[in-house]
């Protein structure tokens, strides 16, 4: 695997060494090892599979609250997404910076997600589906989000918005006051 930093510390994009023959590919998604090399030490505790009907979809931006603070490793299994992470760490030099990947099926990208991010995607075709990776339970009441939106962001999304659920509508815009988590 091909662990690429981005601007934001711990954040990598990952790509997969694939094997082709005549009969097809195979790749490794996952090796404690080689996962070990970027720090990555904890167990996976429960994997997600999402399914998105309509190009320009936003889902996000998502995050749990200490102490249910996660890492997440996603990818994208069909179709295409423009991925997001937003460093929300507390003195950390990349607070409120984002970053921004392609993750597809065809080019077979992961997008590996610190503790202390943000994170969600826009759908760049029809039909998409991800497969997420997380270190941590899934706990309602610890649940937060800010809005796909938000100015002092400033996210860049290729698309213009599409679909975007109710409750990622209703997510609060970051005030001055915000420091990070």
């Amino acid at each position: 695997m091909i662990f690429s930093p981005t601007s934001l510390r711990g954040n990598y994009t990952i790509e997969p060494d694939i094997h082709s023959d005549e009969r097809g590919w195979f790749a490794r998604y996952y090796c404690k090892r080689e996962f070990e090399s970027i720090g990555h030490r904890e167990e996976w505790l429960q994997c997600n599979h999402s399914y998105t009907k309509s190009s320009g979809s936003i889902r996000g931006l998502h995050y749990q609250l200490p102490p249910y603070e996660e890492i997440k490793l996603v990818r994208c299994v069909r179709g295409s997404v423009f991925d997001v992470v937003v460093d929300l760490r507390k003195n950390s030099p990349t607070l409120m910076q984002w970053h921004g990947a392609e993750l597809s099926a065809t080019n077979r990208k992961m997008m590996y997600i610190p503790r202390g991010f943000a994170h969600g995607f826009q759908t760049l075709s029809e039909d998409c589906e991800l497969i997420y990776h997380h270190t941590e339970y899934y706990e309602r009441e610890h649940e937060a989000g800010i809005r796909y939106n938000d100015p002092r962001l400033g996210i860049r999304w290729p698309l213009e918005p599409g679909v975007i659920s109710e409750r990622d509508r209703q997510h609060a815009l970051l005030d001055q006051s915000f420091k990070g988590i």
